[in-house]
């Protein structure tokens, strides 16, 4: 372990001064780093393969709630700095009191192609244009726990290994298999480390536009359905939504849904009834219905 005693230290640059887009790209051409928050979250990433460079914790929590997973990646990773201090020291890190008392930067995967995923799945959801990482992770949550294979985001989501969005996801982006399917390149999410990992587009591109994904999932076999009200709008508990092989649950933007376009192209348009006026839930609070609805 190594201590330390004033959050400046250029030790902790990662944890207290690189951005989200500087840690994505912190060793191009080689995949970046994410910051996993908490023992749960590290641990779930740790059991899923990822590698740590770094630790970061309290006195408290190293003598404590986080001796376990610390011991566990001093075990594991002998080579790996502990980096360790007081509270009052750490605390002006953006965020350390929401983490438990441990921090762990790790080391990106590369990630699969869509294609792939879609192959090995019967039940996926695809998030388009969902900004905000609490809702990503609370709806990888809700997939996870609710019997969905996997998950697809167009390249406008926000990241699932953001900070919150892991901590929010209680660490299952780290358990269920996901990939963009987006408009842009991604070497615009994640630099351009991830050029040979990229699916191979429809246009030759080595991405999908936005208005190619619903031929993308209905050239792997999958009945679309839109999560959005409209006069046409089916309930999710129609029993006729429950004799397709292959589903995926497309669901919009916090703010503006889904484009009207996306629904046009989905075989099916679905809601969830409301009662008392209410005409609509938050998208992570829908996810949670429309999985576990479409899984009975």
């Amino acid at each position: 372990m190594e201590h330390i005693t004033d959050h400046s230290d250029p030790r902790l640059d990662v944890y207290a001064r690189l951005t989200e887009p500087q840690l994505r790209t912190k060793y191009e051409p080689d995949m970046g780093l994410f910051i996993a928050e908490s023992p749960m979250v590290i641990e779930r990433a740790l059991n899923a393969g990822y590698v740590p460079e770094s630790v970061l914790t309290c006195e408290e929590a190293a003598a404590g709630h986080g001796r376990e997973v610390t011991g566990r990646i001093q075990k594991e990773y002998p080579e790996v700095p502990i980096y360790i201090g007081s509270k009052e020291a750490l605390s002006p890190i953006r965020g350390y009191q929401l983490t438990r008392g441990v921090l762990c930067a790790m080391k990106r995967h590369s990630l699969p192609d869509a294609d792939s995923i879609l192959r090995s799945s019967s039940r996926i959801t695809l998030l388009y244009d969902v900004e905000n990482p609490a809702n990503v992770g609370s709806i990888f949550r809700s997939a996870a726990a609710m019997f969905m294979d996997a998950v697809l985001l167009t390249s406008d989501c926000a990241d699932p290994l953001y900070r919150r969005a892991a901590r929010v996801s209680v660490g299952t982006v780290f358990s269920i298999p996901w990939t963009y399917a987006g408009s842009v390149d991604i070497s615009g999410i994640y630099g351009d480390a991830v050029n040979d990992h990229k699916p191979a587009g429809s246009d030759g591109s080595g991405h999908y536009k936005n208005n190619d994904v619903i031929d993308l999932l209905r050239s792997n076999g999958y009945t679309t359905l839109a999560m959005a009200l409209s006069d046409d709008s089916v309930s999710v508990s129609d029993k006729r939504l429950k004799e397709y092989d292959k589903i995926a649950v497309i669901m919009g933007n916090e703010g503006y849904g889904l484009p009207q376009r996306v629904i046009d192209e989905c075989d099916h348009t679905v809601k969830i009834p409301m009662a008392h006026g209410v005409d609509s839930l938050n998208v992570a609070a829908a996810s949670a219905v429309a999985f576990w609805e479409l899984s009975k």
